[in-house]
């Protein structure tokens, strides 16, 4: 039988890549969204392709709405073997002028909407395990002047993913994070700020923001899905064009034995930096 995989914020951009890669894998895909007409425009596209998909109009940020949509699948499909919670907004700002509902929105859609999706998948993979793959980014690894909210949402979302690593192995569920870089609806506004930011000082475009494309992002996860060992789990993986990264979960640096020792120490590997 056809594996089922369950893709948030899935008509455009990274999303939809990796919808389209897993239909052609082999794999019934679910594609959500917020707007119908898209929807239905990528579900369409499956098809004609020879692919299998259904669509479910939801806002993540809606746990109401997330039950039905898990129960509508589970009534379609009776399984689900895949769960990657992709949908994502942005309203950047500085902390200062950042509103209420500016922070609210994209921590409501990043990070309770992978909380809601989990929490009522889980469930239907127990029996026969499955894979959870979350969207993080260097935001959420390093910082991002002007994305705290954005920031705060993607470091949460890897304590999510460390523990549920942890939490759900016996039940032979993976849960692994992926950092994307690629030039989609959402980060291209960015890239071309930061581009036009650069050539006005006539100072070279840094290689950190030259990025590949969504389609390279979704190849990598139709490769780790194929991956059969119950032990890849809990990682993090960069992903930039044909390159790979693998970040690790931060360790301890050093530790003293008192406040004063510590300081002291502090200030010596600062200054050997």
């Amino acid at each position: 039988m056809k594996k089922v995989a369950i893709i948030t914020g899935s008509t455009r951009g990274i999303g939809r890549s990796i919808a389209m890669h897993l239909a052609q894998s082999n794999y019934q895909v679910v594609i959500n969204g917020s707007k119908q007409d898209l929807i239905d425009e990528v579900v369409q596209e499956i098809q004609l392709a020879g692919g299998v998909a259904m669509g479910y109009l939801a806002d993540v940020a809606d746990p109401f709405a997330v039950t039905a949509m898990i129960d509508a699948v589970i009534a379609k499909y009776g399984r689900i073997d895949v769960l990657i919670p992709n949908a994502g907004n942005l309203h950047d700002q500085k902390c200062i002028y950042m509103t209420d509902e500016e922070w609210q929105s994209v921590i409501d859609v990043h990070l309770n909407g992978a909380f809601y999706s989990i929490q009522r998948v889980v469930p239907h993979m127990q029996k026969s395990g499955g894979d959870i793959l979350l969207l993080t980014s260097t935001a959420g690894l390093m910082g991002s002047i002007g994305q705290v909210n954005y920031s705060a949402a993607k470091a949460g979302v890897l304590g999510m993913m460390w523990t549920l690593a942890a939490e759900l192995k016996r039940n032979h569920i993976r849960v692994n994070a992926i950092s994307p870089a690629a030039l989609t609806d959402m980060t291209r506004p960015v890239i071309e700020h930061v581009k036009g930011k650069y050539a006005s000082k006539n100072e070279p475009f840094p290689e950190f923001w030259k990025v590949g494309e969504a389609d390279d992002i979704a190849r990598f996860i139709i490769a780790l899905l194929a991956q059969e060992d119950e032990d890849l789990t809990g990682e993090i993986f960069g992903v930039n064009g044909s390159k790979v990264t693998k970040w690790h979960k931060p360790v301890p640096s050093f530790s003293e034995n008192s406040i004063d020792a510590f300081f002291t120490t502090w200030k010596s590997q600062k200054g050997s930096e």
